[in-house]
This record gives structure tokens, C-alpha cells and sequence, in this order.
């Protein structure tokens, strides 16, 4: 059975034809895919519907062979921009997703920490995201999906803004903490020289449907 498994996957806006066009798609536990594309191919689209924040029109996304039909905390998102929230600190918007579910508790606090650390954001807990920069913003964006330890982590382009020496020390902090913690990775991307560094596997999405893919061995 595939870790994360999309079985004929579409999906059409209302009065529109496919976004995503019967997409067949499978990940092994804790392997890092990438799926490069140009704006509008769908890619986007695919990948909210393996979030659980759009239903396909046809098809199925199953995870550990459970479907997925609304966003479930095993599995993260990050999006295209960090969306942290002004008024909160650093430590607030990435505890959100559990502040949003229950009390805090010690634990999820020592968690908090152990990931800013981890993505280099030490001694900024009590900042607010427009104290910190673009990298930065991103670094914590990235915390506060991990912050409940999800089996899938979904990544929408989250490097695109930042500037070449930022985003390849981001690449390589993203590869090092999905690694130690065996996180299976979905990453969306219009480079492909981003998904050749960071993918096992990379797909080229065209029109809706995959076109092409390719294991990475380097």
C-alpha cells in the first residue's frame, strides 16, 4: 500500500472544464516528490485537493489508506506566502494550529522552541513577523506546519519570493529536517533545477495531467 496514494484524481470549477484531468499518483513513506509546472497547469490545485481543501470532482486521495476528505492534522501545508498572522509572535503563529484545537500545553511549547531552533530562528520566539525577514517569515511558516508533527507535509512554491543564497539555505534546511523526522514531502515548483536539488522524484504537471516523470539518482 503507497503512503499517499491520488487515484484519478480531477477536479473542474463550477461552469469551467478539468483543472486537474484524472492524475494517478503515488508516494513511499518519508520520500520527498516534486511537481514542477507553469502557472495555471494545475499543480496548485492538485495539491489542495491532497490538503483536503477542495473535493475532487472524480477520483480519491487516500494516506496511509484513509481518504482524505477534509484537512486532517496529519498532514501540513505551506503556502505560497508565509500568511503569519501580524499580531501574533513568532511562538504564537507557529503554536496556532494547536492553539486552534486545544489548550497549550508545556510539551507543545518545548516543540515550538525545538523547531525554531531546528530552522535557525533561535532568540526570535517573542518577534512579530514583520520584525523578521523574508527568509525568516518563511523559516517559521515552515515551524508552524511541522508543529503537529504531521505524516505529509504539502508544499505550495514556498521559496518562490525569496532571493538565491536565502532559498538555497532554506532547500537545505527543509532536507535535513524532513529527513530526521522521515516526513513524506510534496513539493509544487516552477524551477526545475529546485526540484532536481530537493525530489527523489520530480513530475512535470501539463494541462491538468502529468505528463512526465522521472526518479532523481544523484
Amino acid at each position: 500500500m503507497s503512503f499517499v496514494a491520488i487515484d484519478g484524481a480531477s477536479f473542474a470549477y463550477q461552469g469551467g472544464g478539468d483543472v486537474v484531468d484524472r492524475v494517478d499518483w503515488t508516494i513511499a513513506e518519508g520520500e520527498f516528490h516534486c511537481l514542477v509546472g507553469r502557472s495555471g497547469c494545475g499543480k496548485t490545485t492538485l495539491l489542495k485537493i491532497a490538503a483536503g481543501l477542495l473535493s475532487p470532482t472524480q477520483g480519491s486521495i487516500h494516506i496511509q489508506g484513509l481518504e482524505v476528505r477534509a484537512p486532517k492534522p496529519q498532514v501540513g501545508f505551506v503556502f505560497q506566502t508565509p500568511t503569519l498572522l501580524d499580531w501574533l509572535t513568532v511562538m504564537d503563529n507557529v503554536l496556532l494550529p494547536v492553539s486552534l484545537k486545544r489548550t497549550v500545553q508545556p510539551g507543545d511549547r518545548d516543540k515550538m522552541f525545538e523547531l525554531l531552533s531546528l530552522m535557525g530562528l533561535d532568540g526570535l520566539a517573542a518577534r512579530h513577523p514583520f520584525e523578521l525577514s523574508g527568509g525568516q517569515q518563511s523559516r517559521v511558516a515552515i515551524a508552524r506546519a511541522l508543529i503537529t508533527e504531521p505524516l505529509v507535509l504539502l508544499m505550495d512554491e514556498p521559496f518562490a519570493a525569496l532571493d538565491a543564497i536565502t532559498r538555497e539555505e532554506l532547500q537545505d534546511d527543509l532536507l535535513h529536517l524532513c529527513d530526521m523526522r522521515k516526513t513524506t514531502v510534496l513539493f509544487v515548483t516552477h524551477d526545475i533545477a529546485e526540484a532536481i536539488y530537493l525530489g527523489d522524484r520530480v513530475a512535470v504537471m501539463e494541462q491538468g495531467r502529468i505528463r512526465h516523470d522521472q526518479i532523481v539518482d544523484l
